[in-house]
């Protein structure tokens, strides 16, 4: 405990604490209410969504790479939480809830142990956009009957607010001026020297003016009580751990895809870019610590992050201190949190929805092109109208046929001819096989299973004017190509040798070699006609090129490129 306290007060320093302090005060007064509304947003006492913040705050600051990376409960996720039913609809929600902050934490983990970033590659910007855009829409439609004061009815939030909308004449006019002039103050405010201040003194004044005028319009008390006392640790449910996989893996992996944008966007104070793994490894401390602390799930902020970075932040101290802001406003201040008027917080969040819309990327991507357009759509219809951890995982499901559509449909071969000189002239590859020729062949792109077929059309067909020739396939630089590029390749083979012609194969792999002899494909070409190149580029070809000429010129007269 001593080394751990002395490792914490090591991260002080002197020449930056004034600015750690100053950003680290702006984080953790704007979290206060920020926490409440991620808790709202969730479908859960508004009191977890603070803990979160705080125990996220916290354990981030100190486990994650990034000097800057504020773990919250970000819109994304507190959306997908809000839409997981056997949480809402367990005999103890709450730590269910935080079960799922604990198992999510546990993926974290392990996707940073394993260093797993690589995988974020396979998401496309298109399925990104349409998510992220169709969470900023949810989070407005799900706070319009806190900010109506109607309790709309529907099985999705779509349904809801358009009977919200034929109901309009049945909306609190009290509640829903408070949650309209929330908005309004917070706009105007931001733009003042109050900065990012303005939405805390929004929330404030409508609350405030709530009591005053002694109207009638629903106070966070009114749902929750507001202890002056830090959460105790709790046990979670292990028995509930196996059906909580599932929608962990989808909060996992939103939290995860923020973080990655936050440890690209945001270096350290001394310049470098965090280890995203290590960040990973952070996020994944935070939702356990959250866990246990009675908070819901929680991820890299980037909002949060930009906010503690633009007020000063000079390293991880500031997010240290924004948690124990938090705790000092709960606990000296816990009654009148209680007062926050409901729809306040309601428009806070629908502020925050409608800034989370970028119409811009919407466009972007819209004219990249008609595939890209569709996928950004359906991502955006499908996260509208199916619980989100669905949409999250069928999102990443596009994202990866996608990316092997694409891949597919990158291969190409080219025709190489040699001259006199040694120099090698590119050329579009023939459409047939001809008869007495050498045709080298040099392939772009990928070669994996799905490319196969598309690889295999595009080779020179094989037909009755073919014969005595040699077709030499480049495989330099490539280390696996598997089962079904094999059988490509032994087909091939077998024609070429049904027209008296022959396939030679260039790699230098060994990797490749076996799987030519475990294929068979070594036994349709011919173990001598397996070249295994070495360090100089090119003389293994030049010497299969010559090798060919030999083979053609003793069954015949060489013609073609061959007397090149």
């Amino acid at each position: 405990m001593v080394s751990d306290m002395k490792k914490l007060l090591a991260l002080v320093r002197r020449d930056t604490i004034k600015e750690d302090a100053v950003a680290g005060l702006v984080l953790g007064v704007e979290s206060v209410p920020d926490g409440l509304a991620a808790g709202l947003l969730a479908g859960v006492n508004p009191l977890y969504g603070l803990y979160a913040y705080m125990a996220g705050t916290f354990t981030g600051g100190l486990f994650t790479s990034s000097s800057f990376m504020a773990v919250q409960a970000t819109g994304a996720m507190a959306i997908v939480v809000a839409d997981i039913e056997i949480v809402h609809a367990a005999e103890d929600p709450g730590r269910m809830l935080f079960t799922l902050s604990i198992v999510t934490g546990a993926v974290m983990l392990v996707a940073g142990i394993f260093k797993l970033g690589s995988i974020l590659r396979f998401v496309s910007n298109a399925v990104m956009v349409g998510f992220i855009n169709a969470v900023g829409v949810n989070i407005i439609l799900g706070q319009l009957d806190n900010f109506s004061g109607y309790d709309a009815q529907g099985s999705n939030r779509v349904i809801r607010a358009l009977d919200l909308l034929v109901n309009f004449t049945q909306v609190h006019l009290q509640t829903i001026t408070i949650g309209i002039l929330t908005i309004v103050l917070i706009v105007v405010l931001e733009r003042t020297k109050l900065g990012p201040l303005g939405m805390v003194a929004g929330i404030l004044v409508t609350s405030a003016i709530v009591p005053m005028l002694g109207w009638d319009v629903a106070q966070l008390r009114d749902i929750a009580d507001v202890p002056r006392s830090l959460p105790f640790p709790v046990m979670p449910i292990f028995g509930a751990i196996p059906s909580l996989i599932i929608p962990a893996l989808s909060l996992a992996f939103i939290g995860l895809v923020q973080g990655a944008g936050i440890s690209s966007n945001f270096p350290d104070d001394d310049g470098t870019y965090p280890d995203i793994s290590q960040d990973f490894i952070g996020q994944g401390a935070a939702n356990i610590a959250a866990g246990i602390f009675q908070g819901m799930p929680v991820g890299g902020s980037m909002s949060a992050s930009s906010l503690v970075k633009s007020a000063g932040a000079r390293s991880r101290i500031a997010l240290l201190i924004a948690s124990v802001v938090m705790a000092i406003v709960v606990l000296v201040f816990g009654e009148a949190v209680g007062f926050i008027a409901m729809p306040a917080l309601a428009g806070l969040l629908m502020t925050v929805g409608f800034r989370t819309i970028k119409p811009t990327d919407i466009t972007s991507v819209w004219k990249t092109g008609r595939m890209q357009a569709t996928v950004m759509t359906v991502t955006f219809v499908l996260t509208m109208i199916i619980p989100l951890q669905n949409a999250v995982l069928v999102g990443v499901g596009i994202s990866m046929i996608l990316y092997i559509i694409k891949q597919s449909n990158q291969i190409t071969i080219k025709r190489w001819i040699p001259d006199g000189a040694g120099n090698l002239r590119e050329v579009e590859i023939p459409a047939t096989v001809g008869a007495r020729d050498v045709v080298i062949l040099q392939p772009y792109g990928s070669l994996f299973f799905a490319s196969a077929p598309v690889f295999e059309e595009l080779l020179p067909d094989v037909v009755d004017t073919t014969t005595d020739s040699v077709v030499i396939l480049r495989l330099r630089g490539r280390t696996d190509l598997g089962s079904t590029f094999m059988d490509v390749l032994r087909r091939y083979a077998e024609e070429l040798s049904g027209a008296n012609s022959k396939l030679v194969i260039i790699s230098a792999d060994e990797h490749i070699h076996e799987q030519l002899a475990i294929t068979r494909v070594t036994a349709a070409v011919g173990s001598e006609n397996i070249y295994t190149s070495d360090e100089w580029v090119g003389a293994t070809l030049k010497r299969a090129h010559a090798d060919a000429r030999e083979w053609i010129a003793a069954r015949g007269n060489v013609e073609g490129d061959v007397t090149s």
